[in-house]
């Protein structure tokens, strides 16, 4: 096995045609805030980063932003309150209620539109009378409703843990009658997935209309290789129990397949015990063009997540012309097309997933079909989706 240490950090296509036409033409010039959980990475952030470049002049209120995020949102002006001076993982883990609380008494007089986009506590925010708020909802938040019995059983607070237990337990009706109020507040809700639309559904009670999340279809389009010059299966991901990448090193180990494991995180250590001599890790990569390189020349990218809300990274596998193994359930119901851009396997098991493996055929797909199919969920598409929207308000 061998490990490769760089590591993955996004950038910005600022220089791509579509981004340079967001920052430059705003639709109808109704003064939009924008509002969202935190800034400090992932796919969450990307959606705000997406909605900056439709309303540059927007401000963005948040609880936290890191530097790297600030930067990147520039010239936005981006407004935290008293949580930014506490230490972010104290903030984040620890004080779901003060982020509510500063949320709550957040003021929006002088705008005509807000938008959040929040998987936890942003959507909560008031709106004065004649003020649309669109709230673009990543998940229903995860820590009080699906994924409840996973925080509970390993709430990630070391040593601490046994008192986050308690503290969820006792606490998680009123959290859960809280987050169900906020829920109801915004005017409009869209879902990341028909998933996403069906938790909301499950939870808050309410419809909402699905628009995807910007995906960077043109970046990856670009590392798409030709099925001859492809070699070996890859997963991508933070190593957390959740992702499941265990499910891909064992079964590619058993059936000695090539596999590239891309990411970092708490399970790594477990992964490299558990993998063959056939498994490489790569645990970071500077420049995500690197990473568009590994994805685009891969024959196969393993998705083995628990149930995803929407899942970014095999979209973007799609847009690189490579086929997605993906457990079915969850986000992956709206982009895999067995035959056509993938395949899914039934059951979170080592034995579900090669039997899957065994029958896949890298040969029986189309580059050009499967970079096709990526398309509906290009930031193209999210913009114009999002600016009909608005300008219909």
């Amino acid at each position: 096995m061998s490990k490769i240490s760089q590591r993955i950090k996004w950038i910005p296509e600022v220089n791509q045609t579509t981004n340079y036409e967001l920052r430059t033409t705003s639709p109808k010039q109704q003064k939009v805030a924008l509002v969202c959980d935190w800034l400090v990475g992932g796919g969450a952030e990307k959606v705000v980063y997406e909605l900056h470049l439709i309303y540059p002049e927007a401000p963005i209120y948040t609880s936290y932003c890191n530097d790297y995020w600030r930067n990147q949102l520039e010239p936005a002006k981006v407004i935290t309150g008293y949580l930014q001076r506490w230490p972010f993982s104290v903030m984040r883990k620890y004080i779901p209620l003060l982020r509510t609380w500063w949320f709550n008494r957040l003021e929006f007089h002088d705008f005509d539109v807000i938008i959040s986009a929040s998987g936890a506590e942003a959507k909560g925010i008031h709106t004065p009378k004649g003020v649309k708020h669109v709230s673009y909802i990543h998940a229903p938040t995860h820590y009080y409703w699906a994924r409840f019995n996973e925080y509970l059983k390993e709430p990630g607070f070391g040593k601490f843990s046994w008192l986050a237990r308690r503290s969820l337990k006792k606490l998680i009706h009123p959290l859960r009658t809280l987050d169900f109020q906020a829920a109801q507040r915004p005017d409009v809700l869209l879902a990341n997935s028909t998933h996403t639309r069906e938790q909301i559904q499950k939870y808050y009670k309410r419809e909402s209309k699905v628009v995807h999340p910007p995906i960077r279809t043109q970046k990856f389009n670009k590392y798409a290789l030709d099925k001859a010059e492809r070699e070996g299966l890859i997963v991508v991901g933070r190593q957390t129990p959740y992702k499941r990448i265990d499910l891909a090193v064992k079964a590619c180990s058993e059936l000695n397949l090539k596999l590239t494991v891309v990411g970092d995180g708490p399970e790594h250590e477990r992964l490299c015990k558990i993998a063959g001599p056939t498994v490489e890790f790569i645990n970071h990569i500077e420049d995500d063009s690197r990473l568009a390189e590994l994805v685009g020349s891969a024959t196969g990218f393993i998705f083995p997540t628990n149930i995803e809300d929407f899942g970014i990274a095999p979209v973007e596998a799609l847009a690189a012309g490579t086929p997605v193994i993906a457990y079915s359930a969850g986000g992956p119901l709206d982009y895999i097309k067995p035959g056509k851009n993938g395949e899914f396997f039934d059951k979170q098991t080592v034995k579900s997933l090669k039997e899957t493996l065994e029958k896949f055929n890298p040969d029986n797909y189309s580059v050009n079909e499967i970079k096709r199919s990526a398309e509906p969920f290009s930031i193209e598409s999210f913009r114009k989706k999002i600016t009909k929207l608005i300008n219909s308000l």
